[in-house]
Order: C-alpha cells, then sequence, then structure tokens
C-alpha cells in the first residue's frame, strides 16, 4: 500500500467545508482586491466581511451573528456565537488600515469582559486571530496570521481560513493550532532554553568542547545577555 493510500481520508464535513472556503475566497478575491484599491471605509468593508463569514465560513447571518454587541458601555463590531454561546469577537477596520496593537487593546477588553476567549483583527484582507488567557496579567497570543491578498498560494490561504470556519471552530481545532503556536513561541523557546535539564546539556557540552566550567545560573545570564533579542526578554 502507498503511503497515499495509508491515509485517513478526512471526515465529509471537513472536505465539504475546506472545499466552500477554497471556492468562496476565489469569488470573493477581486471584491476584495476592489476594496483596497479604493479605500473603502468601515462601513463597506463590514459588508464584504459579513458575505465572508456566510458564504466562506458558514455562519448564519441571523442565529450566529450579532453586530454592534455593547461590552460596558462599548461595542464590538461583530460578536461570534456557536450554539448559543458566544466565543469570538471581531473588531474590523476600514480596507487600507493596518492593524496595530491599539486594535487589540480595544477588542482585548471586549472579550476579557465577556469572558471569550477569541478575537479577531480585520480589514477585509489580514485577519489576525488571538487567544486570550485569563489570569492577572491576561495572556494573548497571536494564532493565526493571514493575508488573503498576500503572495501564499490560494490553498495555503484556504488551508488556514478554514479554522474559522463554523464547523472547524465548534470542534475546537483552532485550539490545536494556538497549542502549537503557543509551544514554538520565541517566549516559549526561550523558557525552554533556560530549562534546568537543557542548561545543564549545554553546561556539559560546552565543558566537552571547550573546557569551560560554568555554573547553570552564569550560563543562563550569558544566553540572555548576548543571544537573545531584547524584545523576548
Amino acid at each position: 500500500m502507498t503511503d497515499a493510500a495509508s491515509k485517513i481520508a478526512p471526515p465529509k464535513w471537513e472536505s465539504a467545508t475546506r472545499e466552500r472556503v477554497r471556492s468562496s475566497l476565489k469569488k470573493y478575491l477581486k471584491p476584495l482586491q476592489e476594496l483596497v484599491a479604493r479605500d473603502a471605509n468601515e462601513g463597506d468593508t463590514r459588508l464584504l466581511i459579513t458575505d465572508l463569514l456566510c458564504d466562506a465560513l458558514g455562519y448564519d447571518k441571523y442565529e450566529d451573528l450579532t453586530t454592534e454587541y455593547m461590552v460596558r458601555g462599548e461595542f464590538a463590531d461583530y460578536g461570534v456565537r456557536i450554539d448559543k454561546q458566544m466565543v469570538a469577537f471581531i473588531e474590523v477596520k476600514r480596507a487600507t488600515t493596518k492593524l496595530g496593537i491599539k486594535h487589540l487593546r480595544q477588542v482585548e477588553m471586549y472579550a476579557v469582559n465577556e469572558g471569550v476567549e477569541w478575537v479577531v483583527l480585520t480589514n477585509g484582507a489580514h485577519w489576525q486571530v488571538y487567544h486570550l488567557t485569563a489570569g492577572l496579567p491576561v495572556t494573548i497570543d497571536l494564532t493565526l496570521d493571514l493575508d488573503l491578498l498576500g503572495p501564499q498560494t490560494a490553498n495555503h490561504k484556504a488551508d488556514q481560513f478554514f479554522y474559522l470556519a463554523k464547523e472547524s471552530f465548534k470542534r475546537k481545532q483552532i485550539e490545536d493550532v494556538w497549542k502549537q503556536t503557543a509551544a514554538t513561541s520565541p517566549k516559549a523557546l526561550l523558557e525552554l532554553m533556560l530549562s534546568a535539564p537543557v542548561l545543564e546539556a549545554a553546561r556539559k557540552e560546552l565543558r566537552r568542547r571547550a573546557g569551560y566550567n560554568l555554573d547553570n545560573a552564569d550560563l543562563a545570564r550569558l544566553i540572555r545577555g548576548s543571544v537573545v533579542r531584547p524584545e523576548i526578554l
């Protein structure tokens, strides 16, 4: 049996969802390009995003989506429900706006106040998906960063966008993406490098190679001071 034949075929719902996402992105590519070309305002950008949420991602406009969702006197552009449970907030910016930290802080507070784990920033083309972990302080991890007008292949974009589809989101597949992304983030890798077992192994290897004997604390200081980028610390 060949490797290809031995692979387990995906369930029918997943194949159908991926195909719907792929064909919808193809359909909306030109309108999205035109939106950016004319520097469409936020309202027009929302119209296209509503179409993407419904046609590509499978959300019901009336049952699953709510616009201008009020959170302590402020309004989130979209609230997303699955089985009547609020699961994400979406903050929309005009088509040519560069997404930034101030936009994230705005929608982050909505999510914290409502106990929602997922927030999405988008200008129609660029989609950033973040996971929030409650606590003091709140931990926020970038899980997906997708540009629908970027240089990646159409299949790659569809594969990434799939995780926002209702069928996938309902099954919490995006949580696996978050866990993998968080585990290999610069901060997580630094913690791994500075863990006692890794430091001990590195210390022994350094002594073997150069006859240089450091204790773990000194080696950790060297790594922090000369190897790690300041923004990771």
